[in-house]
């Protein structure tokens, strides 16, 4: 392998493997983002010493049995934890996910051949070179992604690598090779089996690449766990702003956002809910009234069952709430958006305004300049420091204690401050705000004539 180096750390592992006269290789996923021009992140070592005889030969190091019954161990090299496998063949898998039992083997050639796809399956020794015996130095040349042997028998033992395989040929711009792809359409099922987590785990990272085709190609995968996807696809909106189906408008804003999963959700699952919420006019013109509510409850459904954590769903649930409210590029409304939201949210919102309207008709994408001008506002207001929340009012509640006023008297009568600041009617300064403050009707929450 030309020009390629191993880290000290993952190059003292696999020395000191070799000078107690075992074999031992980088492997796998190393080797395939050093080919791509990618630099390998984390390095995997697979080796003919058995766990135990790993643990005599790191008896100075830090181990730590990862999972000793597949013969893995994590070797703590230099402050990084390696992961070294002993060489084996595994057995039966009844779950769809892990073997029951492994074999140990002293051949680098069977171990390889246990492994999904081609491109995952090189092993490299510095003495040695690169190993590659089924050929994924040459898929990755064609670009493309291609199971080992049988693609039924390998997804069969594990369906994650069905989204494995998508998530490869998005981030990595790949195209599936041919039988492997029939494979992954006629075994989709097998995900059915698959933890809602993992399915997630890969979700996000292949929606973070460049995911178009995939999800154009493999709608019928991604329904599995998302059955109104198949809806949409060939679902025509039948309106002046969509020249595209609702799949295809999909994955139009998806592509148009930033490679942000919290945000690559948003937009996959933004408009799910408009086929059960269409209705044609009398005009022959469509309508997707309350097509939001409809998304959200897809997306809560979708979000739960795949186990997403709170802090991003509620992110895209909130996102997918706002998705289709009006933004106008007003300080004083941009202000009142930001108190409610977030500044950080706010922002987002416009993010996802943006691509949705990427994802219409050419001529009906009219208003991303003033999502653009309502950006740079939200911005200058950031950097100005400018009020536009409580926390910035420069009054505060023992303020309003000091001129009488007490129980709910007190919020209502920062909230009206807050508003008069936000329209530019009073400074933000202590002492103007006081003497407002005393001349509140605090019954109509605006000031007395």
């Amino acid at each position: 392998m030309n020009n390629f180096t191993l880290p000290g750390n993952a190059a003292a592992v696999i020395r000191r493997l070799n000078d107690h006269g075992y074999e031992a290789y980088a492997v796998g996923g190393c080797i395939r983002n050093f080919l791509l021009g990618i630099e390998p992140k984390d390095f995997d070592v697979t080796t003919s010493a058995t766990p135990e005889e790993m643990k005599r030969v790191f008896g100075d190091f830090r181990v730590i049995e990862t999972g000793i019954k597949y013969g893995t161990l994590t070797v703590i090299s230099d402050g990084m934890p390696i992961e070294v496998t002993t060489y084996r063949i595994d057995g039966e898998y009844t779950d769809n996910r892990r073997p029951e039992n492994v074999t140990f083997t002293t051949k680098l050639a069977e171990d390889l051949r246990r492994r999904d796809f081609t491109i995952n399956a090189m092993a490299y020794n510095p003495a040695v070179g690169i190993v590659d015996i089924f050929g994924g130095r040459n898929d990755l040349q064609k670009g493309i992604v291609r199971a080992i042997g049988d693609p039924d028998r390998r997804f069969e033992e594990d369906g994650l690598r069905i989204l494995r395989a998508l998530r490869f040929a998005s981030c990595y711009s790949l195209k599936i090779e041919l039988k492997t792809a029939e494979s992954i359409h006629r075994n989709r099922q097998l995900l059915e089996n698959i933890a809602g987590e993992r399915i997630a785990a890969e979700l996000s990272r292949m929606l973070c690449g460049n995911c178009c085709d995939v999800l154009r190609e493999f709608y019928d995968v991604i329904s599995v766990f998302l059955p109104e996807f198949a809806e949409c696809r060939g679902f025509e909106q039948r309106t002046k702003y969509h020249d595209r189906d609702v799949l295809e408008h999909i994955v139009a804003t998806v592509a148009a956002i930033e490679p942000e999963p919290h945000l690559r959700l948003t937009m996959l699952l933004h408009d799910i809910g408009k086929p059960a919420y269409f209705t044609l006019g009398s005009d022959g013109v469509g309508h997707f009234k309350g097509h939001a509510k409809g998304s959200m409850a897809v997306a809560e459904r979708f979000l739960k069952r795949l186990k997403y954590g709170n802090e991003i769903s509620e992110k895209v649930m909130k996102l997918i709430e706002t998705h289709d409210i009006p933004i106008e590029n007003r300080k004083n409304l941009i202000k009142r958006y930001m108190n409610r939201y977030g500044d950080e949210m706010f922002l987002d919102m416009i993010k996802v305004h943006i691509a949705d309207d990427m994802g219409k008709a050419p001529g009906c994408r009219g208003r991303i300049e003033t999502y653009h001008a309502a950006e740079k506002t939200a911005r200058e207001v950031l950097a100005e420091q400018e009020c536009f929340s409580l926390k910035d009012l420069a009054v505060n509640g023992n303020d309003m204690k000091k001129i009488g006023l007490a129980g709910r008297d007190i919020g209502t009568a920062l909230n009206t401050l807050l508003e008069l600041v936000i329209d530019e009617k009073c400074e933000n300064e202590k002492s103007a705000l006081l003497e407002r403050a005393k001349h509140l009707d605090l019954r109509n929450g605006d000031l007395q004539e």
